[in-house]
């Protein structure tokens, strides 16, 4: 009990000091609890989706690869659909209550009266469907009517409100089958979570004629049972009736299980992304932990001391620092659970506000989240106050005698600097191996074991490295502040292990920024680069909504006026054979032949013309492919085309597999794909390629902006535009990984507060004295604010080296990948180092504003 109450009344006696190291468990505990609860509560939402949606039995067209056919159509633009007859011949079956068909596509824009699209911007899709008993389980009629003729339609409050719509507004929408003028009739709400998507509900032969052309057909058929016989036994007759492989039959779990399969792989991919980042934040705590536990033991050596020597062992001792740090970790874990629910809360409003509407009614807690949290940040707590606890326990009592702080944390130990310098040399060698690699999966393992090796080695090491760099950093940023620069040097240098600890934690987060800003800046580089050598198109036309181009646009790009020709882009999935019997399944590029003007293609062998050429009969392999499977020009591969022929073609061209643009994919030529794929299931095109007559480009881009004015789902970009959108698209991926890591950096900066106000209260006497012998309280403020930021130097300069070389590294997959460049962003190098100083400064404020209220007499008094 002595040792318990030893080790409480130090704990609240050093609350305050405990404050910061405990939020660094707070914040680590609530990102993995907020992680679980927002991730579980997406489960929840869908699963209830889907389970009000879903009948006992679904009907729908069957699809050979198991992917679900509840999505949108093929890449022609009109979903697969089952014949209206089968509704009837369902209704029969024994068992049957009701069969209710239902017509609906994601092939479509809605277009207000301002000529915006109303569609979300966050890449849900805008669905059209017929209003029916089946839309009735999720969404009710708010206001005005239900539609009834071609020119009518019902849209959800969500799109309406967004966009100001009300009932008697007019719309277009642009299907497939053409550009339609609608009036909005009635409002629709959500009785379940909005998915995220813009509905546009009509009556069922409105849906049959925008979405399937007028086929007497659905796209779904929803069967409810009357209850005499289980959902299997009603799947197995409606099986007998109709055959077990002409549609695809699904029981009411069956499909729920289908979609959260589908969703359930988008979000364990973001749970797994939040809950890395978590792990960085916990691992930078670990060094925040680590730092106040070791102070405070060093703060207590003559206290300890005195405890050995009135009878407390070597193991009682120790235990009292384990169990200041076992409160720590319970306290502040369950703290961090209630604000990881909160967290959870926050992201739901967050999601509300792009479109997906999450009810706090569907908050899911489960019994796992607190036992995880909890678990976690006591065993992160415990094992980063073990070190501090050994070294308590190794405390004699003859340190009674000695002044506190003296033993055992001047310098750090040789054996310690020896293995960092070893595995730091070892990761290096490591990262340097990736520029002799052939191949990137052959380097992603070297990478990997490189950057670990390296950032351990950095941490150990880094003690070591601190007396020469920041004398080096003290000699051109603070001599010119005279002896309160000195000073400052020296009371950074004075303990190189709780430096060297409180800068890798700012260290490990600045790896990171750094390294990925190299990445992503060669990323964009090389993309620039390629473009400018390989792109011959003046205009690259494309959707904003990832759907393929309608014909009518296609045509009306053709039209305008100074286009000298326009390159269609398709896709299509197809099985391919080889002449060894292997078989596998490829998405094959569609492409006219004015491509090769367009996009410059590198091949091994063979020319991409004489794959395009029509009648060419032919078809273009990437060079990796053509090595594993060992293929040549000349050879005869069995493609079976989806929707299509089975043809076999010859291998004319080998790519060699390296663009950012086009990467490894293979191609065949328009006029071959329309001679294996009937008309009607020809995909349309993913992207337009329009090139200008000599001379004309500017008026042509007039006139094309001037055509594409009424398709505000079309963006056209010349070559300057493609480039800024590549930048776009990775400063947005970039910016949020950065969001991600500011956790880390946040806690990094709390354990640089902490180190300080620790630090004051240890220097307290030595504080003291020095103001009496007349350093005033300005300079004391200036002095821990100058240490302060050579701290976060130091751990910018170490960071940013470690990042540098990672992300050069990494740069050298991406080289393997055909994206060569290698792009130092020294503006964000800069930014970061510069505001490292910054981040130093701040840390600093309060400690530097408590040292300076310190009362001179009482501080000189102080033990």
């Amino acid at each position: 009990m002595s040792v318990l109450k030893t080790s409480l009344r130090s704990f609240f006696s050093h609350k305050g000091r405990m404050i910061l190291s405990g939020m660094a468990v707070v914040l680590s505990v609530a990102f993995v609890c907020g992680t679980l609860v927002f991730t579980a509560t997406m489960n929840t939402t869908f699963d209830r989706l889907f389970n009000e949606s879903a009948s006992n039995v679904m009907i729908a067209p069957y699809e050979e690869d198991g992917e679900s056919a509840f999505e949108s159509g093929p890449s022609n633009g009109v979903p697969d659909s089952v014949p209206a007859s089968l509704v009837d011949e369902v209704s029969g079956v024994p068992g049957v209550e009701q069969a209710t068909g239902v017509v609906s596509s994601t092939f479509a824009t809605a277009v207000n009266s301002e000529n915006e699209n109303i569609g979300p911007t966050t890449g849900a899709p805008t669905i059209i469907a017929n209003w029916s008993e089946v839309e009735l389980r999720t969404a009710e009629l708010a206001e005005g009517n239900e539609p009834s003729g071609p020119g009518e339609v019902m849209i959800d409050s969500d799109t309406a409100d967004k966009h100001d719509l009300a009932v008697g507004d007019p719309l277009r929408l642009l299907t497939i089958s053409g550009d339609h003028e609608v009036t909005i009739t009635g409002i629709t709400e959500f009785t379940v979570t909005n998915p995220g998507a813009a509905i546009v509900y009509t009556d069922l032969d409105t849906s049959r004629d925008l979405v399937l052309g007028g086929q007497d057909a659905f796209t779904q058929i929803y069967v409810d049972s009357d209850g005499s016989v289980s959902d299997a036994q009603l799947k197995r007759s409606i099986a007998e009736l109709v055959g077990a492989d002409t549609y695809k039959l699904q029981t009411a779990d069956e499909y729920v299980e289908e979609n959260r399969d589908e969703i359930g792989q988008i979000l364990d991919i973001l749970q797994y992304v939040l809950l890395g980042f978590a792990g960085i934040a916990l691992l930078v705590g670990i060094f925040l932990i680590v730092n106040t536990f070791s102070m405070l033991v060093a703060q207590r050596t003559r206290e300890i001391g005195l405890m050995r020597a009135i009878g407390a062992s070597r193991r009682q001792t120790g235990r009292t620092v384990l169990i200041e740090a076992l409160l720590l970790g319970v306290i502040g874990s369950v703290v961090g659970f209630g604000v990881g629910i909160g967290l959870a809360v926050g992201l739901m409003t967050l999601m509300g506000a792009i479109g997906l509407e999450l009810s706090t009614d569907d908050l899911t807690i489960g019994v796992s989240v607190p036992i995880v949290g909890i678990v976690l940040g006591v065993l992160v707590t415990l094992l980063a106050a073990y070190i501090p606890a050994r070294r308590a326990g190794k405390i004699s009592p003859m340190a009674a005698l000695r002044e506190a702080g003296t033993p055992g944390d001047v310098r750090a130990g040789r054996i310690r600097a020896a293995i960092g310098a070893v595995l730091t040399l070892a990761g290096l060698g490591l990262l340097a191996t990736t520029a002799s690699a052939e191949e990137a999966s052959a380097a992603a393992g070297p990478l990997a074991l490189g950057v670990l090796l390296s950032l351990v080695g950095m941490i150990l090491v880094g003690p070591a490295l601190v007396g020469l760099v920041v004398r080096a950093l003290s000699a051109v940023l603070l001599r010119g502040f005279g002896p309160v620069g000195r000073l400052a040097e020296r009371n950074a240098i004075r303990n190189p292990r709780r430096t060297g600890a409180t800068a890798s934690a700012l260290m490990i987060g600045l790896a990171l920024v750094a390294g990925l800003s190299v990445v992503g800046s060669s990323m964009v580089a090389s993309a620039t680069d390629e473009i400018d050598d390989s792109l011959g198109a003046d205009f690259i036309l494309s959707t904003t909504d990832f759907t393929p181009v309608q014909p009518y646009v296609a045509d009306a790009v053709a039209d305008v006026p100074g286009i000298e020709h326009v390159t269609a882009l398709r896709n299509v999935e197809a099985e391919i054979t080889t002449p060894g019997g292997e078989t596998l399944d490829r998405n094959l590029g569609v492409a006219d032949p004015s491509y090769v003007d367009d996009l410059a293609s590198d091949m091994t062998e063979g020319s991409m013309a004489d794959v395009l050429a029509p009648g060419s009969g032919a078809i273009s392999i990437d060079a990796d492919r053509a090595e594993t499977l060992d293929l040549a020009v000349g050879d005869q591969l069995t493609v079976a085309f989806e929707r299509g022929e089975t043809v076999t073609l010859t291998v004319a061209a080998i790519s060699a597999g390296n663009s950012s643009l086009d990467g490894d994919s293979w191609y065949v030529g328009t006029d071959t794909a329309r001679q294996n794929i009937a008309e009607e299931a020809f995909p349309l095109p993913q992207m337009l390629f329009a090139t200008a007559a000599e001379g004309q480009a500017e008026a042509a881009r007039g006139e094309l902006d001037a055509a594409m004015e009424q398709y505000p789902q079309m963006e056209v970009r010349d070559q300057a535009e493609f480039k800024e959108l590549i930048q776009q698209q990775v400063g947005m991926l970039l910016n949020m990984v950065y969001g991600l890591l500011a956790l880390a950096i946040i806690v990094a900066i709390l354990g640089v507060v902490n180190t300080l106000a620790l630090s004051v209260i240890e220097r307290t006497r030595e504080i003291g004295l020095m103001r009496a012998i007349g350093l005033s309280r300005r300079q004391l403020r200036r002095m821990i604010r100058l240490e302060s930021i050579v701290i976060a130097l130091f751990g910018a300069l170490l960071g940013i080296g470690l990042g540098l070389a990672w992300g050069a590294a990494g740069q050298q997959l991406l080289s393997l990948e055909g994206m060569p460049v290698l792009e130092i962003p020294w503006g964000t190098i800069i930014g970061v180092f510069v505001g490292s100083a910054v981040v130093g400064l701040l840390a600093a404020l309060l400690p530097a504003f408590r040292a300076g209220r310190m009362n001179v007499l009482n501080a000189i008094a102080t033990e």
